[in-house]
């Protein structure tokens, strides 16, 4: 069997969709497994060795560029490479227009099936003209969870219950040597950084939580110029914190897959940490806990809610729990 899966963005969106791969291959032994992602998004998606071939979408840049011979160029190469398969399934995972259209051009054997959402989830930007490219379209309850939507999608498909914990195909850290940017002894991460300033955590419960956890180091990443500015700002109030350089995606994960600890706000690389089986905990303020917590190990923590971000003392108790039960 053939299976193209179009999941194409975000950060956070792609990594919970992998664990469709393992459950396919449990139910399909022998299937070969193709992924429609973003192109900043194919080094996370290349990590699980279970995908046979990437296909690069461009979209954000070509956007940019629509009259350009050369961005004209690359739509026709993607779409010549999307076509030199036929498959046996297509799921789209996503629900928007733009993966809609890409599903529409995949090509199907005969007999074969487009498979897609019927329905968002609650707060999601779920189009429904998606379903237009759908041979068959799987209605789940507005509130399932992110990891397991295309699970549970690919089950009605195929006619298999999900009833396992999510394998998300990534390396355990012990696979990939440390690189030298970071620190040899063990290291708390705070992924502090979010593009809504409503997810964001105070600083006075950073600046608590990072003291509580000295002499360990504190690893202060980011990703724009103000995020830059609020990890200076926090370095200067933790002797035991440092700013870290900015950072490719895949060194991000590194660093996500490395800590001893991750505290985060509800964001992809916090998501990622939970995703390595890392000592986690989440910090939800601004969106609902149940859309993406990670609830697949005794190793991660969700803490708040919606409106209700939990305090420093909640957080601090939390990480010295995990750290004691390595």
């Amino acid at each position: 069997m053939k299976i193209l899966l179009v999941r194409v963005s975000s950060l956070g969106d792609v990594l919970h969709n992998l664990p469709m791969v393992a459950d396919l291959l449990r139910h399909q032994p022998g299937a070969t497994i193709d992924w429609v992602v973003e192109e900043g998004y194919v080094s996370l998606v290349r990590l699980n060795p279970h995908v046979r071939k990437i296909i690069p979408f461009a979209l954000r840049r070509w956007r940019k560029g629509l009259r350009t011979p050369a961005v004209r160029a690359e739509i026709r190469a993607f779409f010549r490479s999307l076509r030199e398969e036929e498959y046996d399934l297509v799921f789209d995972t996503q629900g928007l227009l733009k993966t809609g259209i890409v599903m529409g051009a995949a090509r199907i054997r005969r007999g074969g099936r487009k498979v897609g959402l019927a329905n968002g989830s609650e707060g999601s930007g779920y189009e429904g003209i998606s379903r237009l490219f759908h041979t068959e379209s799987i209605a789940l309850d507005p509130r399932t969870h992110a990891v397991a939507r295309g699970r549970m999608v690919a089950g009605a498909a195929l006619g298999y219950a999900v009833d396992t914990p999510p394998d998300f195909g990534l390396p355990p850290p012990a696979a990939v040597p440390r690189p030298d940017w970071l620190p040899r002894e063990d290291y708390a991460v705070f992924f502090h950084g979010t593009a809504r300033d409503a997810k964001k955590w105070a600083p006075d419960n950073w600046i608590a939580t990072g003291r509580a956890l000295a002499p360990m180091p504190v690893l202060l990443p980011w990703g724009s110029d103000a995020e830059k500015r609020d990890a200076d700002a926090l370095a200067a109030r933790l002797p035991n914190a440092r700013v870290l350089p900015k950072l490719s995606m895949m060194d991000a994960v590194t660093l996500a897959q490395q800590a001893a600890l991750a505290i985060g706000v509800d964001t992809g690389l916090t998501h990622i940490a939970a995703a390595f089986y890392r000592p986690t905990v989440e910090i939800y303020a601004d969106s609902p806990k149940w859309k993406t917590e990670g609830n697949w190990s005794p190793r991660i923590v969700n803490l708040g809610d919606k409106g209700a971000p939990p305090s420093s003392g909640e957080v601090i108790a939390a990480a010295r729990g995990l750290l004691d039960a390595r």
